[in-house]
């Protein structure tokens, strides 16, 4: 096996079984062979923590992928011809074996100017800067000695508008420092870290979460709630079902499908979350980045009594208002509850989990800082089914 290729199994495995790290199937890595000629990236289709030596990547020509950044045409056109034309040519860019057909991601031609290993995560940590108002300023505090400070990316709508939004950050870094930026923080997104081996780019992941963290302790109140949650269990059976019945009964009435509803443990950032005065209001705002509003529909439901006419309302005027109807629900004193297939229920709940978390460290750093209106259209809108499509192979 190829060394770029062993390098990217070792670094999506490490990152990937992290849920603190990756929600779902988000985040994507890449490894470049030492000829420079190739880069391994992850595949649509498979999550990080589920990639092999035989799957859930592509290998593709540097120079092709190249030359997608630099083709000037293709700013030139509007976003949904532009962005099949980027697929298709990434697709085409492709040199292996693989028969799946499976494309690489769409974000390989960012990968394709950064270092020799590239890992981009959706860290909660990281979340709580991100999607705060005062993130960045908060950001620059904890990194204030770093020679090479990390590079800040205003929120862009993602594919090729982000690509070439970042290379021009990233060359504008590089006449500042002499280097290109070995970590960088997308606003209302994630991380991104890049070095010349798999090691120095897990280390700088280690690094970025030590530091975001410090200021977020309270792992100590969430750990008691946690095991209060696990003990009370049994006891709320009833309730459980009931709900789920409910949030089923509302669904059908709202939208007209009948899908399952999931209920899951609650955890004690939940618990911390559900017992906060302001819990309602912080689910008010929109969805906080692309994976919360493409998985879940948005922002999880508050609901303070669990009866079937309010929840059928309250989805209702969510489709009255042209969003789509919720599919996390936060039942007071109960937890997390999905309405989804089987498949996609536990990867809403880890993100709506992280999403607790991020809304409550948020205020700490001046408030939520959510995606706009024009934001969430243009990912509701914009190359829909391929965007539906790249979230559900990871390629986030």
């Amino acid at each position: 096996m190829d060394k770029a290729l062993a390098d990217l199994i070792r670094i999506s495995l490490t990152t990937g079984k992290d849920s603190t790290l990756v929600q779902g199937g988000g985040g994507n890595t890449s490894v470049k062979t030492a000829d420079g000629k190739y880069m391994y990236i992850k595949a649509s289709g498979t999550a990080l923590k589920d990639m092999t030596k035989k799957e859930g990547w592509r290998r593709i020509r540097l120079d092709a992928v190249l030359s997608v950044i630099r083709d000037k045409q293709l700013a030139k056109l509007d976003a949904g011809t532009r962005e099949p034309e980027v697929v298709d040519r990434l697709l085409l860019a492709c040199d292996d074996d693989v028969k799946t057909g499976a494309r690489p991601s769409v974000e390989s031609h960012l990968h394709a100017f950064l270092d020799k290993c590239v890992i981009h995560l959706h860290p909660i940590a990281v979340g709580a800067y991100v999607n705060a108002k005062n993130g960045k300023a908060e950001l620059e505090k904890l990194f204030k000695k770093e020679n090479f400070p990390p590079l800040w990316v205003p929120y862009t709508d993602p594919g090729f508008t982000l690509a070439t939004k970042i290379a021009n950050l990233v060359d504008n870094y590089q006449k500042q420092y002499g280097k290109k930026p070995a970590v960088m923080i997308l606003e209302k997104h994630g991380l991104f870290v890049t070095a010349g081996t798999a090691e120095a780019a897990l280390r700088l992941v280690r690094k970025v979460i030590k530091l975001c963290s410090s200021k977020l302790k309270f792992d100590a109140r969430c750990s008691m709630l946690d095991a209060r949650s696990k003990n009370r269990e049994s006891r709320i059976k009833n309730q459980v079902a009931a709900a789920k019945s409910a949030i089923r009964k509302a669904v059908f009435d709202a939208t007209g499908q009948d899908v399952p509803v999931s209920y899951f443990s609650t955890t004690g950032p939940v618990a911390a979350f559900m017992a906060r005065k302001d819990a309602e209001k912080l689910l008010a705002t929109p969805a906080l980045n692309p994976d919360e509003l493409v998985y879940a529909n948005g922002s999880a439901m508050w609901v303070e009594k669990c009866d079937v006419n309010t929840i059928t309302r309250k989805l209702r005027a969510l489709v009255k208002g042209g969003q789509k109807p919720a599919a996390a629900f936060i039942i007071k004193g109960l937890g997390i509850f999905v309405a989804a297939d089987k498949k996609t229920a536990p990867i809403i709940a880890e993100i709506t989990e992280g999403s607790l978390r991020i809304r409550m460290w948020a205020t700490k750093f001046g408030g939520i800082l959510a995606l706009t209106k024009r934001e969430q259209d243009f990912i509701n809108n914009w190359e829909a089914e391929a965007f539906r499509k790249k979230v559900a192979g990871g390629q986030t």
